[in-house]
């Protein structure tokens, strides 16, 4: 079953009219069942409270909720799970700290990367980034839907595609294998996140 992945941006929804809850809650309420709370500017006071708001949240509607890089965040929260990039605590670190029974998520850009993941204590991958986008400002490493495919091809582990995708492109995401697609603007700024979300879906489905 493909999977739609919600990434929050709050800075994206503000510009919208809209909060980090609001989005999470009316995505859910579409049927989005993968939450990822990324804030890189935030306090950790901030940080947690929003987590700890997006937990009651997701807990209501079965989704999962999981924290960008911050594991301390994640384990005051009791969240799902954690993603982390190339750059963020290394996984098996992550792996750890956060224990068993926690979902971890690793980011891979090349298939440099993804080589040096097999075999690593990893529950998914998020594969970026597909198409240009503006939370992506070097454009010199898409890997364009080739580039997503072959990831797919060589790997086991459930794969979401991220970077760019929106209505116009998940359908050829999930076609080149992606388990799922995570999205960012497509749903935090768009001016109905319960209408972007249901859209996407039933795209994804087709």
């Amino acid at each position: 079953m493909s999977e739609l992945y919600l990434v929050t941006d709050t800075d994206m929804g503000c510009r919208a009219g809209h909060t980090v809850p609001y989005i999470v809650e009316e995505a859910c309420r579409a049927g989005v069942r993968w939450v990822q709370l990324r804030e890189k500017t935030a306090s950790t006071r901030a940080f947690v409270e929003l987590a700890g708001e997006l937990k009651r949240i997701t807990q209501m509607y079965g989704a999962r909720l999981i924290i960008n890089d911050r594991v301390d965040v994640a384990l005051a929260v009791d969240a799902d799970g954690v993603h982390v990039g190339q750059d963020d605590m290394p996984h098996h670190l992550v792996r750890k700290l956060i224990g068993l029974d926690k979902i971890l998520g690793l980011s891979v850009n090349n298939l440099t990367e993804l080589q040096e993941a097999k075999g690593a204590d990893i529950d998914y991958l998020g594969v970026a980034a597909i198409f240009p986008t503006a939370t992506k400002q070097d454009t010199s490493s898409l890997l364009g839907l080739e580039g997503l495919r072959e990831i797919c091809r060589q790997t086991r582990l459930p794969a979401f595609a991220i970077g760019g995708i929106n209505a116009g492109n998940i359908r050829d995401v999930m076609r080149a294998g992606a388990t799922g697609a995570a999205v960012v603007s497509a749903i935090c700024g768009h001016p109905s996140p319960y209408e972007a979300a249901r859209e996407l879906s039933l795209l994804m489905s087709e």
